[in-house]
């Protein structure tokens, strides 16, 4: 019983320090960039919504996140919130 839940907790932690939305990939954003370069280097989207060419994706949760807007499909801006 006891090496199942420290199996578990063992691939909680696992996932999550692998998780993609963090300092190190929000430093490797540049405008300009395409959108299927940011998303290969984070991941799927969280949510996007746009209209008119224009774009927002977010990627991660509550917590910690990153936010890109797209004109067409390259990067304008992007912002980080509690990133580590």
């Amino acid at each position: 019983m006891f090496a199942r839940q420290f199996a578990l907790l063992s691939f909680v932690l696992l996932l999550a320090a692998c998780s993609k939305v963090n300092e190190e990939n929000y430093a490797k954003l540049n405008a300009g960039m395409d959108k299927a370069e940011v998303q290969a280097l984070l991941g799927a989207p969280t949510e996007c919504a746009g209209a008119l060419g224009m774009s927002s994706c977010t990627w991660g949760d509550a917590k910690s996140s990153i936010s890109v807007q797209f004109a067409g499909d390259k990067v304008l801006l992007f912002s980080g919130q509690g990133l580590k």
